[in-house]
């Protein structure tokens, strides 16, 4: 069932604002237009971070019990513009002349054109904060950027109903930011899903890797969502953000920026290298060994290793991948930088489940028979932008038996858990599936009472047929190690209403006369009536 419609605030101002903002894109393409846009959020927010530290040094100035109290005005002055009282607190160092009000004020301009200004503005923060090096974009002042859409942008970044929110809490242009992304990913079709992963798919992921504390790792990082999505895990557990350490890579310059500009906006001190690169052939953490690893690399990814240049690569431990399709090269890559105890979860197309081309069914024998695939999950199509694909989540860790990541588990050795979740979920829009709530509680909580998780409080894991089974290392052996949830969990159990076979076939019948839009429900469908048939010759 859908969610209901939210009432809340900020989701409005979200919509609004991503309204306000694109109403001034005209004709520009939205993979342009993107990073003008969030170029513009995240110097806001740097700025507004500025301001408000730079308001409490105002209040400890004039404070005469406080320590900072300072009698006349230079001696305030020179407080308010020490670089080190911001730079000490976390926060950037935004220039005199470079800072938000002083693009507003003169946003209309005549005297030196207001794409220039930003320009100017981008180049001083990166000066005077190396982090950011080679991180903003500084192309505001091209011809297509006229003045009256950075002014509109300007304007709408500068609402009053925003900075009435940000009063309340700063970490709202996190949240704009991040509401952007994906309506750019939306946007931008195919493309778009190179860089944003769904926020529900993130959730879902995160919420069974269940990331308290330590190393998180993201190969193909993107913007940076899975560590966002963390972040947020550990902090509404009552965590705190240095309770997780994050690092990771990506392989587009753009996207790497992206990354790099949106954790920033949340606080979080990432390493995602000195600049971006390749995973397979630049690792930038190669001596890396995360307690939990989460990542969406590019699906069936064919043109990994053209060149042959990690044909004897060490992390190959369980086959060497085809250099037609990086899947089985990417579960290798995050294995090799997996902790003894600790747990990776990998999107991949369900292609990885049972193919046998190219060696990679052996591969998955080879980690089946060393007991790392801890659980599979099967997701339904159309959760991306731009593929309708359905996809699988891998989960694998090296240790089984008990501890991992500092919380007890039962012993699950020679046991994986299958979890068909197709048809889980609602459609959001027209073409993109979500999960509610409710739906992502539902697969987390059949995968921490297998577990046997000690900080899972719902009830004793049993399987469930159509959605979830435990599974013996042997039975999957029998299957010649296709990993495919469907083949173990059954179909659903439908209490036998005593309804005799000839009117079961007429309605059955009637079903599929009636024209089921979805594959898989013409499949559930089909074989019922072969079902219905069975118990008739019976």
């Amino acid at each position: 069932m859908p969610p209901k419609k939210k009432a809340a605030t900020q989701q409005s101002l979200e919509a609004t604002l991503w309204a306000a903002a694109t109403k001034l894109r005209g004709k520009m393409d939205t993979a342009d237009y993107k990073h003008v846009v969030l170029g513009l959020i995240f110097l806001k927010y740097v700025s507004d971070v500025f301001t408000q530290r730079r308001d409490q040094l105002i209040a400890l100035v004039d404070d005469p019990d406080s320590d900072y109290f300072m009698p006349n005005e230079a001696a305030k002055q020179m407080v308010l513009e020490d670089r080190d009282e911001y730079t000490s607190q976390g926060v950037f160092w935004i220039p005199e002349n470079h800072r938000w009000d002083d693009l507003r004020a003169n946003a209309k301009a005549t005297d030196k054109s207001i794409g220039v200004r930003i320009d100017e503005a981008m180049d001083a923060i990166e000066r005077e904060n190396p982090s950011l090096k080679g991180v903003l974009p500084k192309n505001y002042s091209r011809q297509e950027l006229t003045p009256e859409m950075l002014a509109g942008l300007i304007d709408v970044f500068s609402r009053d109903d925003l900075a009435s929110e940000e009063h309340r809490d700063l970490d709202v242009l996190g949240r704009v930011y991040e509401y952007f992304l994906g309506g750019f990913a939306g946007g931008e079709g195919k493309r778009g899903g190179e860089y944003y992963t769904p926020r529900s798919v993130v959730s879902l992921l995160v919420e069974m890797l269940q990331p308290y504390k330590g190393r998180v790792y993201d190969p193909a990082c993107g913007s940076g969502g899975m560590f966002v999505q963390a972040d947020k895990f550990t902090r509404a557990h009552g965590g705190t953000r240095n309770d997780i350490s994050v690092f990771g890579q990506e392989s587009n310059p753009t996207t790497w920026r992206l990354a790099k500009m949106n954790l920033a906006l949340r606080g979080i001190d990432a390493n995602l290298g000195n600049e971006w690169g390749d995973t397979f052939h630049a690792d930038k953490h190669p001596d890396l060994r995360a307690d939990y690893v989460i990542a969406n690399p590019p699906f069936n990814q064919d043109d990994w290793d053209d060149n042959l240049h990690l044909r004897q690569d060490p992390r190959w431990k369980h086959g060497v991948p085809p250099t037609g399709n990086a899947n089985y090269a990417w579960i290798q890559h995050m294995l090799a930088h997996l902790a003894p105890t600790g747990t990776m979860a990998t999107l991949l197309a369900n292609g990885s489940l049972s193919s046998q081309q190219n060696g990679e069914g052996e591969i998955r024998k080879a980690l089946v028979e060393a007991d790392l695939v801890e659980c599979v999950v099967a997701l339904p199509g159309q959760l991306f932008f731009g593929t309708q694909i359905p996809v699988c989540v891998w989960f694998l860790t090296p240790n089984k038996a008990g501890a991992l990541n500092g919380h007890r588990t039962r012993d699950r050795r020679g046991e994986t858990l299958f979890i068909d979740a197709r048809s889980v979920g609602y459609m959001e829009t027209r073409t993109v599936r979500a999960f509610t709530e409710a739906d992502i509680n539902k697969v987390a909580d059949a995968y921490h009472s297998w577990r046997g998780t000690e900080t899972n409080d719902g009830e004793p894991y049993s399987d469930l047929a159509g959605f979830c089974a435990a599974v013996r290392t042997a039975d999957i052996a029998a299957r010649n190690f296709v990993l495919t949830p469907g083949q173990y969990v059954g179909s659903e159990v439908v209490e036998d209403d005593a309804e005799p076979l000839d009117e079961r076939l007429v309605r059955l019948s009637g079903m599929i006369r009636s024209g089921l839009k979805q594959r898989e429900d013409l499949h559930v469908a089909v074989k019922a009536v072969l079902d219905a048939l069975e118990v008739g010759r019976g």
